[in-house]
This record gives C-alpha cells, structure tokens and sequence, in this order.
C-alpha cells in the first residue's frame, strides 16, 4: 500500500490548487463532490487474457469546467484478483440539459495478487457518458469505456466497461 502514498499526495494537491483556481472565479454554479458507485469489468487484450469483474468506488470533484476522479475497482477472474486505483482528468462537454459528455485520462496504479511484481503503473483513457433521468440533478446514472496501457511487466492493455449512479454529496 506505500505505492498508493504518491498518489494520494498528488490528489491532495490537485485538489487544494482546484478549489483555489474556483474560489477566484466569479461563476454561480459551486464545485460538486459526487459518489460513483458501479460494476466494472475488464477484458485483456492479450491472448489468453481472461476478463476480470468487480465493484467500483469513487469519488469526483466537479469544478463545471474539469472533474477530477478517484476511484478503485477490485477486479476478480478466475482465482486472482486485481485492484486498480485511477486518478482522471476529465473535460466535460454538455450536450442537452440531461446529457453529458467527459473525456479524459490519467494515471492508475495496479496491484495484482498472483504475479511478481506485484504492483504496477498504467495510463488510462475514459470517455464517460453521463444521463440524468430525473429532474433533480443530485442523482445521475453513467457508462464509461476505457482503455489501460499497463507499464510494468508485459506492458498489458485492457479495455474497460464501468456504469453506475453517480450521487451528488455537496
């Protein structure tokens, strides 16, 4: 868990420059925080790569003009587990007053239970669709492909599926 300790470092201050980068601002709408909660799954592009599944957890930070993402998905596939945590960038684009579009990306540590080493760094790539089905905007629902290059050993890449409900807290 020491290689997550960088990265939370680097969330913290990116989340301290953004919510200075707001308050000189003179917008009306507030920055957002927003639950995500989803299942996600993962397919390998390798050849005899199997497809792993799990939950997702995360949290956003919606500034309006960028979001900024923080999530981890424990993915499990036959007997071995796989624990991805992703720090995204994200540009939203709106296309209706239910609709929107984000594209973004980042970096995103992997811990693997059944290989040596076991930890990893990847880049990943989102396009997130997001359709808020109800009048009150506090509760949205989301699809998001992605697409991983994994640095570490076999320099994987993976294509993956997430949706979910994304909750407005703040």
């Amino acid at each position: 868990m020491k290689a997550c300790a960088p990265l939370t470092a680097l969330a913290g201050v990116l989340f301290a420059l953004a919510s200075q980068a707001w308050a000189g601002e003179k917008d009306e709408k507030e920055p957002s925080i927003i639950l995500e909660m989803g299942g996600s799954g993962e397919w390998g592009l390798q050849r005899g790569s199997m497809p792993g599944f799990g939950p997702e957890i995360g949290f956003e930070y919606d500034m309006h003009w960028l979001e900024i993402e923080a999530a981890t998905s424990p993915k499990v596939s036959h007997g071995q587990a796989e624990i991805g945590t992703d720090f995204l960038l994200k540009k939203p684009f709106e296309i209706s007053e239910r609709w929107e579009f984000l594209i973004g990306g980042g970096p995103e540590w992997v811990h693997k239970t059944s290989e040596s080493p076991k930890d990893s760094l990847a880049a990943e790539a989102a396009l997130e669709f997001v359709y808020a089905p109800f009048d009150n905007e506090n509760i949205r629902v989301y699809a998001e492909p992605t697409y991983s290059y994994d640095f570490g050993k076999g320099h994987e890449q993976s294509l993956g599926f997430t949706a979910g409900l994304l909750i407005k807290l703040r």
